[in-house]
């Protein structure tokens, strides 16, 4: 068992068997869903955050090693590298510990206690820690030479220098002042007066005059503070009991009570004010960041993960309507595999339209089209826009009459996505609103396949997205909608580029080479012909094909997830009950008659073949439920119409760690805080709500000068 699996079993408490396997599949290439979901029997059923993990630790892991050969490097060219020193380094795997160690060799910049070794007077430093000098005044005339050092006082402020980082780069000093600020640690706020009043401040009101124990410090508190000094309205600081820290390091390094240790103790307190102190708050503030990056980067992928997974609608003939007042409501009609066939603008309200108007022209529009569906942005107007579209009717061929079912579409990122290279390539000659109005539409059908077109950041379901990590956050957020992709499966013969590009094993040039192949050679008929794509070879196709579909192909097993290379498990089980794959996909009698026992061996195992079974069951079966229709209630149309204790259906727009947003329909969303999600204590609002949840909430509180309301789903 190599380091770096010691190491992540200990760290993640999972087996040495699953972690070696995982690493040695990671550095195949394959890929976190790839290995989820088909190499069960070597990781012991790891799922994807079990892997992630692995992965996770195993490039920290990398990245400290490449570390310490350079911090080797560097002290072996200074001369100081002895074995025992070595062996220490080449022994740490704590990037904090590694950085101590390091300290007193790495290169910096002329300091006071570098001029003072330049003027020779380290060995008075050594002298002044032994503190068994009975007159250190006299001691120190051996250092004055007239020249460089003119008195005694020079002398020995040139030692205290060197005593004093001697302080700030002792390991044993360093862990004890920060193990005093873990615990002890209080950050604060506190307003920059001259900015008090400037318009942006009042948002950091809260933190005018605010303090807490860091340790306690909320991840969303953190990073609003932060926020609120960036921009230059807060002051923050991050501080322990400077008498108490001081006491400590005094005891470490103070021994006696003459004039020596008097300096020292001097020297201490200087180390500690001047470089100590000051270094590992800066390390506290930076460690604090990353846990709440982490903390908001996970609130976000868990959100992305909720929206991206949203039930879609399907293939039905949709007409999307993207709301407005002034520049009118711009109208879409797709048909039911998202082509658009028609667009146009209507005016509703004043002063270019009206309402008897507008709702003859829509009339008209979805009667034309035969819209099953209604798709209607959350924007501006949308309340007034659903209640003229909720009265729309339409006659089939048959004369059958019938109302288009309405649904509230997110439009968070729709306008990002008009104006993107997408776009521009989907729809060259059609101008943002309607490539925005079509992005709508088609959410509705199916968000995951429209939402990947999005910078994630863009789709507005985080806290704090800007402020944290952008290369962890983007990790984190292509890792969700690539688990997404993979977990529902892609048709090959429909997905956009875009779309393929996330599938296992796949990646911009394969997708667009799958794009290509199928335009100039029509839809495939087949999971082989995948290996006709230029450039997709056996690696990639091992990855990528398990997770794309091929809906109508002769063997009905390229339309599931069981993987190619188990085809011959199946066919053995059709063979072996005298039927048909076809047959055996369809009869759950049939299905019910094998014993997974006879199809197991060392490379296939009772985990995979779970998996065949289910697939058998329900082949390409869609994890995502049904689409769901929603309707406000009438009482209230804007937030002047809320009075305490109304309970009002809404839908759950964002979720933090400090609460949920919900839209009641009154364009400003209301926040239930985490304490009012449960009749029980609540740790995370996940547990209770998800995204475009239909909850019943409760008006608490209505603050008109703010626009915050206040609202509760405890019973």
């Amino acid at each position: 068992m190599n380091q770096f699996t010691t190491i992540i079993v200990r760290q993640l408490q999972l087996t040495e068997r699953a972690v070696e396997n995982t690493l040695q599949l990671l550095d195949e290439g394959a890929t976190i869903p790839f290995i989820a979901r088909y190499r069960k029997e070597r990781t012991g059923g790891l799922d994807e955050v079990q892997i992630a993990q692995i992965d996770e630790w195993n490039n920290r892991l990398k990245e400290l090693a490449k570390r310490k050969e350079t911090i080797l490097k560097t002290i072996g060219e200074q001369g100081k590298l002895t074995d025992e020193l070595q062996r220490r380094i080449e022994a740490c795997w704590d990037a904090t510990e590694l950085e101590d160690i390091y300290l007193p060799f790495k290169p910096k910049r002329r300091t006071r206690a570098q001029i003072a070794r330049e003027l020779g007077l380290e060995p008075l430093a050594q002298l002044m820690l032994l503190q068994r000098e009975r007159d250190i005044q006299k001691a120190a005339l051996r250092w004055v030479d007239g020249k460089n050092v003119t008195s005694v006082e020079q002398a020995l402020n040139g030692a205290k220098d060197i005593v004093a980082e001697m302080v700030s780069e002792n390991e044993q000093s360093r862990q004890r002042v920060r193990n005093t600020f873990k615990r002890e640690a209080v950050i604060s706020s506190k307003v920059v007066k001259s900015k008090q009043n400037e318009e942006g401040a009042a948002k950091f009101s809260d933190y005018f005059d605010f303090s807490e124990p860091l340790r306690r410090c909320a991840g969303n508190r953190l990073l609003a503070m932060r926020r609120g000094e960036s921009e230059g309205f807060l002051r923050l600081s991050i501080d322990i009991d400077d008498e108490t820290a001081i006491d400590r390091l005094k005891r470490q390094w103070v021994h006696g009570y003459n004039d020596c240790a008097t300096l020292v103790a001097e020297a201490v307190e200087d180390g500690y004010k001047r470089l100590l102190c000051p270094s590992i708050a800066n390390e506290m503030a930076a460690l604090a960041k990353v846990q709440a990056d982490e903390e908001a980067i996970g609130v976000f992928a868990g959100n992305l993960r909720q929206l991206l997974l949203a039930a879609p609608l399907g293939q039905k003939r949709v007409m999307g309507v993207d709301p407005g007042i002034r520049t009118g409501c711009k109208v879409v009609c797709l048909d039911a595999q998202g082509n658009l066939l028609f667009h146009d603008v209507v005016f509703p309200f004043a002063p270019r339209g009206n309402k008897a108007e507008a709702l003859r022209k829509f009339t008209d529009i979805a009667h034309r089209f035969q819209a099953e569906a209604i798709a209607l942005g959350n924007g501006t107007a949308s309340r007034e826009t659903a209640d003229i579209l909720r009265t729309i009717t339409i006659t089939d061929k048959a004369g059958n009459d019938s109302t288009p079912k309405l649904y509230i579409v997110s439009e968070d990122g729709a306008s990002i996505y008009s104006a993107s290279k997408t776009a521009r390539e989907e729809f060259p000659d059609e101008d943002v609103t309607v490539r925005g109005a079509v992005s709508i539409g088609r959410r509705l059908m199916d968000p995951l396949a429209e939402l990947v077109k999005i910078d994630p950041k863009s789709i507005g379901v985080g806290q704090y997205q800007h402020d944290v990590d952008q290369a962890q956050l983007k990790r984190s957020l292509d890792q969700t909608v690539e688990s997404c992709v993979n977990l529902v499966g892609v048709d090959v013969n429909t997905a956009s580029q875009h779309l393929l590009t996330y599938v296992s094993g796949l990646g911009p040039t394969l997708a667009h080479n799958i794009v290509e192949y199928r335009r100039e050679n029509g839809p495939f008929t087949s999971r082989a012909q995948l290996k006709k794509v230029p450039r997709l070879g056996p690696a990639a196709f091992e990855q990528c094909a398990g997770f794309l579909r091929i809906p109508g192909a002769k063997n009905p097993l390229d339309n599931s997830a069981v993987h190619p290379e188990s085809y011959h498990i199946v066919e053995q089980m059709a063979k072996d009950n005298q039927c048909t794959v076809a047959q055996l996909m369809k009869d759950k009698a049939l299905q019910a008659r094998i014993d997974l026992n006879r199809y197991a061996t060392a490379e296939t195992g009772l985990p995979t073949l779970n998996d065949i079974m289910k697939e058998l069951e329900k082949p390409a079966r869609d994890p995502r439920g049904e689409a769901e229709t929603f309707e406000f209630d009438n009482r209230v149309h804007s937030i002047e119409d809320l009075q305490v204790g109304m309970v009002l259906p809404g839908i759950v727009t964002n979720i933090t760690k400090f609460g949920a947003f919900i839209d009641i329909g009154v364009h400003q969303d209301g926040l239930v805080h985490v304490s009012q999600m449960a009749n029980r204590f609540v740790k995370d609002p996940a547990e209770v709500v998800h995204l475009h949840q239909h909850v019943e909430a409760k008006v608490i509180e209505v603050d008109l000068q703010r626009r915050r309301i206040a609202l509760s789903l405890r019973a």
